[in-house]
Parts: structure tokens; C-alpha cells; sequence
């Protein structure tokens, strides 16, 4: 079995999540005792939203580089960014490693394809919706992408770094985001990817009738699922 390196704490909550996810598949998977061989590196996410909301990407790989080369160095052979907007910086942090990166957006667009979608909704921080880094693994794949209008983009954004970062998880949150889920999908949207880590603390497929599509969910059962050399 590979070893798993988990590039977490982006926010550590959702990291929780990865855990629990990647060892419920590999134990349904391989059966008896099995659990997944993983190793954690969990950065401080202050210097990471620091970095973030000074614009400061190049020092945010710096910082996320050196956690993958001690991954690299501890035995891992590839590694899980466990966030979606650090992907911004995944080719550099890949280029200071040997060991493959699976990244969140393929991972997430072989899924769309799996299940048909061709248009879809993307929730997730400012940076993820309003930067081409993550939308453009999507569209590469033939897959049209929507964001929510400028007053809702910030709404998400606010529920991201001000509510769930936090740990704060909040009913009235909840309908502001399914409120918006419904926004996009009447403009089109035959699906949403909860393109943020945390949203899937929030939102569950029982909240909605349109097709959720739980980043964390889809990247950990990859990583499971690879661990294994399937």
C-alpha cells in the first residue's frame, strides 16, 4: 500500500474529514483491520490566509513546498493538498517534489464527467471562484463553469473564513447558501462543486435536490482509492 501525505490544516477542521474518509474507503476496500498508511504535515493556516489575503502566492508556496519535500523525506509517495485554493500553488509545490500531487479539480472533473455534467456551479473561496487556477482544470475538461454573482460570491466567502475556519457552523448560513445553490442552478447549473473544503460541514446533499459535488468527499475517496494501486 502507498503512503498517503496529507498536506493539511487548510483549515484543520476539513482536514479531520480527510482522515476519516480516506480510512472508511480504504477499510470498505481491503476489509479486516485495514487502515490507510498516511502521514500528516499540518501547516499553521494563519501564515496560509495571511498570505492569501495579502496576494503573497509565491511565499505561500514557499511555505507549502517545504511541508511536501518533508512529506517527500518521511516516506510519502504522493501527496494530498487538502484544500482547494492552495491548488493555486500546486505546480510549485509539484516542482520541488519526485512524488505526484492528485489534484482536487481533475479529481473533481473526472467525477463530473462520471455523472454527466457538463455545466456546473462552483462555490468555494473569492480566489477559487474568481481565479482561472481551479476553473480551468474544468473547463480543460469540457466542463462549462458558473459562479454566483458579486454580492453572493463575497456572502460564501464570508461563510468560509468568518464562520467555518472557525468551526462555527450556522443554520442561517445554511439557507444563504442554499439560497444561492438554487441561484445557480435556475441560470443553468446541473450541478454544484462545494469548492471549499469546509462547505461540505455545512451543506449536505439531504439540503437540496440539485447534485452537490463534495470536493473533500471526491479527493479523499481518489486518494483512498490510489493508495491501494487501483
Amino acid at each position: 500500500m502507498k503512503t498517503i501525505g496529507l498536506l493539511g490544516g487548510m483549515s484543520w477542521e476539513s482536514t479531520v474529514t480527510y482522515y476519516q474518509i480516506i480510512n472508511t474507503v480504504i477499510k470498505e476496500k481491503l476489509g479486516g483491520f485495514h487502515s490507510a498508511r498516511c502521514l500528516l504535515y499540518s501547516v499553521d493556516f494563519h501564515e496560509i490566509e495571511a498570505c492569501q489575503s495579502r496576494g503573497e502566492w509565491e511565499k505561500s508556496a514557499v511555505i507549502l513546498a517545504d511541508a511536501a519535500q518533508r512529506l517527500e523525506r518521511a516516506g510519502a509517495d504522493f501527496i494530498v493538498i487538502c484544500t482547494n485554493t492552495m491548488h493555486k500553488v500546486a505546480p510549485q509545490v509539484q516542482a520541488a517534489i519526485s512524488i505526484p500531487i492528485l489534484h482536487i479539480a481533475e479529481a473533481t472533473a473526472q467525477e463530473l464527467i462520471r455523472n454527466k455534467i457538463d455545466k456546473v456551479g462552483l462555490l468555494g473561496t473569492k480566489y477559487t471562484m474568481e481565479q482561472d487556477f481551479y476553473k480551468a482544470k474544468l473547463q480543460e475538461a469540457g466542463i462549462s463553469v458558473l459562479i454566483p454573482e458579486a454580492e453572493d460570491r463575497d456572502a460564501v466567502n464570508y461563510i468560509i473564513f468568518q464562520e467555518l475556519c472557525l468551526g462555527i457552523i450556522s443554520d442561517r448560513s445554511r439557507q444563504s447558501l442554499l439560497t444561492i445553490i438554487d441561484k445557480l442552478a435556475k441560470r443553468g447549473a446541473q450541478g454544484i462543486i462545494l469548492g471549499c473544503t469546509e462547505l461540505g460541514l455545512l451543506v449536505k446533499q439531504q439540503d437540496t435536490d440539485v447534485p452537490l459535488f463534495d470536493t473533500t468527499l471526491i479527493h479523499a475517496q481518489k486518494a483512498a482509492l490510489y493508495a491501494p494501486g487501483s
